[in-house]
């Protein structure tokens, strides 16, 4: 199947014909039908979300917002907002010297950009930037949807996204919203043909996270495919924007290469100090060997069950016959999260991007919602409470590393 061409269930209206730096469609068409419905209930659902949080904290004697805008990495992402790189490290238990160049600029540059012109404090300004993204990226989630399957799996897409067990993530002062909303919209001109705008965005999320390798590597691939089904015969904006889309996470790596002194090998260096590496699942069997046998906490068993969950439904995905840029998405995530190591209550949160691998379940959701709403209602219902309770859980309560 063509990446840049989805067949959908009803015919759609055709698109004009625009130059090679012509805004993508939505920005020229509006809104497809059912958008807003769908966004009001992630909106819902993500402020009750923020809301569980907040009162969970008030009632552990906690400032209300505080884990919202400070929790984890979001204080790194603050320091270098405010004082720029190299101004930080943390020295581990273990003698690993962790610094501040582990973290992709994109969004602490987005925060001081924000509190230089509006009146915020830098954490206020972070969770602005989260929750904007957020919004972004659920409408994004929703078009896509609304682009391959029509409103009805749209809808049930996005509020599935909504419910994620991880999805708090989402709205506090971390990189999944902007990363999500950037890469989205990069798969969105991938399947719509718009091959600059897709390199450009797929650049951006390289500078969002080191995710942005598994966007950078779905533009590629899917480029290749196309030159590759159409014999070469493409146009010139397929291989700008295949070459446009690695640089934002190239640039960034040779530049912390530079500052380390090893220009391809400073930046992994500086991972290491941080247990992230590409070890081929070694990490990941251990960890599971040992909750295997010695059990684990709340946050670790259900970061399991995402990330094996995450497996299957990346299977059913493929078996689902999605277009190649999605896969390719989904599964490059997938990879990293199951063969690369670090803190494995962090690996859930790594695959919130990863929206595709929900089509399957958003199918079926839509399918019975047509045969048996009750039924539906009831199962959203119950994933949205589950969804609610951790996200205040792992944010206001547990220990373990976000």
């Amino acid at each position: 199947m063509s990446t840049s061409s989805v067949p959908r269930p009803e015919p759609a209206a055709p698109s004009r014909p625009s130059g090679p730096f012509g805004l993508p469609r939505f920005a020229r068409r509006g809104t497809p039908e059912g958008a807003v419905p769908a966004l009001a209930l992630f909106a819902a659902v993500r402020l009750a979300g923020i809301v569980a949080v907040i009162l969970t904290n008030t009632l552990r004697g906690r400032p209300p917002l505080r884990t919202l805008a400070h929790s984890w990495d979001s204080r790194w992402y603050l320091h270098i907002a405010a004082e720029g790189y190299g101004h930080k490290i943390w020295l581990t238990p273990h003698g690993a010297v962790q610094t501040d160049w582990a973290f992709f600029p994109l969004y602490p540059a987005l925060i001081r950009a924000l509190d230089t012109v509006l009146p915020l404090t830098p954490g206020q300004a972070a969770l602005l930037v989260a929750w904007i993204a957020a919004a972004v990226a659920a409408y994004g989630v929703y078009v896509i949807g609304h682009l391959l399957y029509g409103r009805g799996v749209a809808t049930a897409l996005v509020g599935l996204w909504a419910v994620m067990p991880h999805a708090v993530e989402l709205t506090i002062a971390y990189t999944e919203s902007l990363f999500a909303a950037l890469a989205i919209w990069s798969l969105y001109c991938v399947l719509k043909g718009r091959w600059l705008w897709a390199g450009a965005l797929a650049a951006l999320a390289g500078l969002a996270r080191p995710s942005g390798f598994a966007m950078a590597g779905a533009v590629v691939l899917a480029a290749g495919y196309e030159a590759w089904h159409r014999r070469g015969r493409v146009p010139w904006r397929l291989w700008a924007g295949a070459v446009l889309a690695p640089l934002g996470f190239l640039g960034y790596v040779l530049w912390v290469g530079t500052r380390v002194g090893d220009l391809f090998g400073g930046y992994f260096t500086v991972q290491s100090a941080w247990d992230s590496r590409f070890d081929f699942g070694a990490g990941s069997a251990r960890f599971v060997k040992a909750l295997l046998l010695h059990g684990g906490g709340v946050v670790y068993t259900v970061a399991l069950l995402v990330v094996a969950a995450g497996v299957l439904l990346f299977a059913l995905l493929c078996l689902d016959g999605a277009p190649l840029v999605l896969v390719a998405f989904a599964g490059i995530l997938v990879l990293l999260v199951v063969a690369g190591s670090g803190s494995f209550s962090s690996k859930p949160r790594f695959l919130l991007p990863a929206f595709p691998l929900l089509v399957p379940l958003a199918r079926a959701l839509a399918r019975t919602w047509r045969v048996r709403p009750g039924q539906a209602v009831l199962v959203y219902g119950a994933l949205t409470l589950v969804s609610l309770m951790f996200g205040a859980y792992v944010t206001a309560v547990a220990r373990s590393p976000l």
